[in-house]
This record gives structure tokens, sequence and C-alpha cells, in this order.
């Protein structure tokens, strides 16, 4: 039963993340014209789609991976470099959509990092991948001490969920200063968001589908009974034991 329960969460959990990714592409197809990478609105389009697939879905999944029951009987090496593999794949889609919305406003003479979501979105980005560096050079590399990855897991996990809860922050504090802006350019306006048009009802949607996409990761971070069950012995003094190499 508990892992019917797990399941269930986990499917909901995959849904959502998926329809997330559906809605800010076509988002950005029906409403916003699509993409380049010539300095127009279309470059900007990558930022939203690459920061939700990468800073939410990837790097949610990423961190639920170790409470899918099916690997607990599993050798964790494998599950962690998935885990991380998955981790660097979200640092870098992150990183790409942050070159396309700096590169974007340079090249419209638009500031950068004056607004509450370019705060938040810079200060996830740099933790993100701090913590993904020490946790590549903690738990992967064979010659980092066992007492050092004792003391930060803990710290590592925190850490990850934290990211994980601005990255949801991020991306709702941007699609509705989006929104917002759209609605007071001079093109592409064609009501203003107060009065719901179509795109605002869209977006607000959007929105609702990352928060409950974040509620459902959180929910099997926080229960127990899905952690993964700790070894006897910590296989983490090295990637690979002599018996799995």
């Amino acid at each position: 039963m508990r892992s019917v329960h797990f399941y269930i969460t986990y499917l909901l959990c995959v849904s959502l993340g998926i329809l997330s990714v559906i809605f800010v592409l076509y988002w950005s197809f029906r409403w916003r014209g699509g993409f380049a990478w010539d300095g127009s609105t279309r470059q900007f389009n990558w930022h939203p789609v690459l920061m939700v697939t990468g800073l939410v879905v990837l790097y949610g999944n990423a961190v639920v991976l170790y409470r899918i029951p099916l690997t607990w009987g599993q050798n964790k090496n494998s599950w962690k470099l998935l885990h991380g593999g998955l981790l660097f794949l979200a640092m870098l889609l992150a990183i790409l959509g942050l070159c396309a919305v700096f590169d974007f406003h340079n090249s419209n003479r638009i500031p950068n990092l004056y607004s509450l979501h370019s705060w938040l979105g810079i200060s996830t980005v740099t933790l993100f991948t701090a913590q993904w560096m020490l946790g590549l050079s903690a738990f992967v590399l064979p010659c980092s001490p066992m007492a050092f990855r004792q003391l930060l897991k803990p710290v590592h996990v925190c850490m990850g969920s934290m990211i994980f809860v601005l990255s949801i922050a991020s991306c709702l504090t941007g699609i509705n200063e989006k929104l917002i802006f759209i609605s007071e350019g001079k093109t592409n306006a064609t009501q203003r968001y107060s009065a719901l048009p179509p795109e605002s009802v869209f977006g607000n949607t959007l929105g609702v589908l990352i928060a409950a996409f974040g509620l459902a990761v959180l929910k099997i971070l926080s229960t127990q009974k899905w952690q993964r069950p700790e070894p006897r012995c910590d296989e983490t003094t090295r990637l690979l034991s002599p018996e799995e190499s």
C-alpha cells in the first residue's frame, strides 16, 4: 500500500511536470511568436522554456529519484550517476536560459537584474551551481573522505529542497512579471492583464501547474516512509567498490 500511494503521487508529479513544459512551449508559440537567437523577443522566449524545463521539471525529478521504491534494492551508484546527470543537464539548461535573457536585454538596452524575479533567479542558479559542484566532489569522486560525506549529506539534502523552492518562486514571479510587461507594452497587447485576456489566463494556469508540481515534489521529499532505507555500511566511500567494478 505504501508503494501504491507513492506511485500515485509520483505519476501526478511526472504528469504535472510534462504539462508545465507543454504549456510554456505552447505559450511561446501561440502568443509570443516562437524561437530565434537574434536579439529579438523570440530569443527571450528561450528563457522561460529553458528555466521551467531545467530549473523546475528536470531538477524536481532528479531530487525525487532516490524515493522510487524500485531503486532501493539496486546498486545506488548507478542511480547516483543518473541523479547527478539529470542535475547537470538541468544546470546547463538554466545557464543557457540566463544567457538568452542577458543577451536579449543587452541587445535591446534593457537593464539587467533590477526586479525581484531576476534577483531570485540569479541567486537560485548560483546556489544550484555551487550545490552541484560540491555534491560532485563529495559524493562522486572516490577521493572524498567518508566522514566528509556523512557531514555534508544532511546539508546537501536541505539545500536541494531550498533551491527547488527558490526555483518555483523564480518561475512564478517571472510569469507574473512577463504578463504585466506584455500588457503594458506597445505591441502584442490587446488587453491589459487586469482584464484577463486569454494569454493572461493561460499564463496564470501555467503558474498553477508549476506550483502544483512543486507541491507534489515536496510531498514526496517530506514523507518519511518514502525515504530510501539507509545501508548498513556507507557505500559512498568510493564510487565503485571492488566487487562492483
